[in-house]
């Protein structure tokens, strides 16, 4: 499947800085700050009601801000001079349902005074070459995620900004997916932001992680930064049918150990030390591994516990009515 070309676009960095965000006295977003660096993925993520749509929008200038700022190598996308060629964004996935797919992105080249012939070069990008000139209405929601994210490529864009992408995609669709935009950022220079619920989908996919959380900055940073700081991250498991023995040679330097029947969970030490120690001690060991927190692990650490916020329908304007 196509993954259109290899070229590389000017590099953009998004930077979020301050950003808040009040409806009817009750804060949905507050002094909110990160960055998306280009030839990157990185993960948007945050329990339902944690402020991700309404930030998404206050970056792509659909709603204004209480306080803070959304740049775009400087620059907001209200005063971006070409927005469709630095910034294509998918928040809500809307068409005409008689209209084919072909028709609705050539729409939109037009509106935006982009060549018509770009609507089957990105059919051909997103895997719809085929199926470009049925009517949009009879699409799968898949084939829709396909249509939208063609919809955003198609002024070839440094930045791409997508809310929750991969819903509706079958495994196959879904493994597309993450090739397809780790091929934009990493192959193409492309700064690709991506919000997601599919925490083991995005663990495959990103290079850095936001987490929010009542509208407020949780952690940013690589998955290796990430497990870093989460309980539980660097610790080794051993069992052993002499736990207590190998426990007792461990904590003889001070190792710190727990134990479970017969498995210990040893901090500060690697594997290959503590697989040294239990051979000078003797003991006898059937599994020795690195024990390492994955992202939806530390997704709930980080999240429990926080009180969260859904914006009033009333005040969220789609995207469409804002175009």
């Amino acid at each position: 499947m196509s993954t259109g070309t290899t070229a590389r676009v000017d590099p953009v960095r998004v930077e979020i800085s301050g950003l808040s965000k009040s409806f009817r006295n009750v804060r949905a977003v507050t002094d909110l700050g990160f960055t998306v660096e280009p030839g990157t993925v990185t993960g948007f993520l945050g329990p339902n009601g944690a402020g991700k749509t309404t930030t998404l929008r206050m970056v792509l200038g659909l709603m204004k801000p209480d306080a803070g700022t959304a740049t775009f190598n400087g620059t907001p996308y209200a005063s971006l001079p070409q927005p469709l060629r630095t910034v294509g964004a998918v928040l809500e996935t809307a068409f005409h349902p008689a209209r084919s797919g072909r028709n609705h992105l050539r729409v939109y080249c037009r509106a935006a005074g982009l060549p018509l012939q770009r609507a089957d070069e990105v059919l051909v990008q997103v895997g719809l070459a085929d199926a470009g000139r049925r009517r949009a209405g009879g699409y799968s929601l898949g084939m829709r995620q396909r249509l939208g994210l063609a919809t955003a490529l198609l002024g070839d864009p440094s930045v791409l900004v997508l809310d929750e992408p991969a819903n509706g995609l079958d495994p196959e669709g879904i493994q597309w997916l993450r090739g397809f935009l780790r091929h934009l950022a990493h192959d193409q220079g492309r700064t690709v932001l991506v919000s997601s619920h599919l925490l083991s989908e995005v663990e495959q996919t990103v290079d850095r992680v936001v987490i929010v959380g009542a509208g407020h900055l949780v952690r940013e940073g690589s998955m290796a930064q990430l497990r870093a700081g989460a309980d539980g991250a660097g610790t080794v498991l051993v069992r052993s049918p002499q736990a207590d023995r190998l426990a007792e040679a461990l904590r003889a330097d001070g190792t710190g150990v727990t134990r479970d029947g017969d498995a210990l969970t040893v901090t500060g030490r690697t594997t290959a030390e503590i697989g040294s120690r239990a051979f000078a001690a003797g003991v006898e060991v059937h599994e020795l591994r690195s024990r390492t927190s994955g992202l939806e692990e530390i997704y709930f650490q980080l999240t429990a516990g926080r009180e969260q916020f859904s914006a009033p329908s009333a005040d969220v304007p789609s995207p469409e009515a804002t175009r």
